[in-house]
């Protein structure tokens, strides 16, 4: 079905297409419209799920972990501070193996206040075991809200993913959307680990030395195996719906002597300055990393990069920047970008290739070069 959607729509039509036994909400701008929307669907009857009005997000994700651990499927969606509330609880799930989806609309951390786009929030999380992909319209919303449930419910992962979408600049912005007959593209929930309540049983969750680590290392094994899996789960998305997605997704890049890399909208935004420079005679490309955990093995050998961040590690630089150099050993021009919601257009990427410094880092707006 064709119709036009708002990013946070196609995200709650995703989640009702793929039906989770229990949502977990609690609003908190710009994702409000995600479970506003996801609560009409159970009113009207369209989705038949325990929808669960909390008090805060910290309770959100608890929700989200005990409904998951009990052998359903859940949902939750946040931003910003919101997820920062969820912290100690996103460390949980990961830990427990719930393939726990939850939405992410990326926005700017206070003070100074601020609701719009950056990826801080996002960042912010890096290390706790979910995988996230970042997304840059309203169908790769959709669709990626789809994948993420059969990729976490896999038994080869059972981690939890985070879908992100950029506030504003896509979870309010609409665009054409099609829906798909999800058929057996997603199989029943089944949690290998699950309580059974035919069967109690005592849960010790205190681990020890000698076996705490073993843990550690089991989420890094799965994150490695999650490569193949998502890589599967992409692979049968496009046999049975026709739309196709990788690890990034890679624009004129086949002869480009530069490339600009980016995520989410900017990514986007990206592939319009691709075609100024080329009609200029530069011969760019563009880069939009979709998959930031796992991190995507990138050809870029022999290519100059300018790497755009809308997020930065305070002391050390742009955070996918440094992501980069350390996976690659390039030393790309990082441009600091769009924080806060900060307007970024095509002319300003195209003059970023342009005045491209290989190894330096350059913050937009700002004066001086730091």
């Amino acid at each position: 079905m064709l119709t036009i959607a708002t990013g946070n729509k196609a995200v709650a039509t995703a989640v009702r297409d793929a039906k989770p036994g229990v949502i977990a909400a609690y609003p908190i701008t710009p994702q409000t419209e995600i479970v506003e929307q996801i609560a009409e669907y159970v009113t009207a009857g369209d989705l038949v799920s325990q929808y669960i009005p909390v008090e805060s997000e910290h309770s959100a994700m608890a929700a989200c972990i005990g409904a998951s651990v009990g052998g359903v499927r859940t949902f939750t969606a946040t931003s910003s501070h919101g997820l920062l509330y969820m912290h100690e609880l996103v460390h949980w799930a990961t830990g427990a193996r719930l393939p726990i989806v939850m939405a992410n609309v990326n926005r700017a951390l206070g003070p100074g206040w601020n609701t719009w786009a950056e990826h801080t929030d996002a960042f912010s999380q890096r290390d706790t075991g979910w995988l996230q992909v970042f997304v840059g319209t309203v169908q790769e919303a959709y669709d990626a809200t789809l994948m993420a449930f059969k990729i976490a419910e896999d038994e080869r992962v059972l981690l939890p993913v985070m879908v992100n979408l950029d506030g504003f600049s896509l979870s309010h912005i609409m665009q054409s959307l099609e829906t798909v007959e999800i058929g057996d593209f997603l199989p029943p929930y089944s949690l290998p680990h699950a309580i059974d309540t035919e069967n109690p049983c005592g849960y010790g969750p205190m681990t020890g030395p000698n076996d705490y680590f073993r843990f550690r290392w089991d989420i890094e094994r799965s994150m490695r195996d999650s490569r193949s899996v998502i890589a599967d789960v992409e692979r049968e998305f496009a046999e049975r719906f026709g739309r196709s997605y990788g690890p990034t997704e890679d624009y004129r890049c086949e002869d480009a002597e530069v490339v600009v890399i980016g995520m989410g909208t900017l990514g986007k935004e990206a592939e319009v300055a691709v075609d100024r420079l080329r009609s200029e005679g530069v011969a760019a490309g563009s880069m939009r990393l979709r998959w930031f955990r796992p991190f995507p093995d990138i050809d870029i050998a022999g290519r100059d990069l300018v790497v755009i961040d809308r997020g930065y590690s305070f002391g050390f630089g742009g955070v996918v920047a440094h992501s980069i150099r350390s996976k690659t050993g390039a030393e790309p021009y990082s441009v600091i970008a769009g924080l806060g919601g900060q307007e970024v257009t095509y002319n300003d990427i195209a003059d970023f290739v342009r005045d491209r410094r290989p190894g330096e880092e350059m913050w937009f707006g700002v004066s001086e070069d730091v």
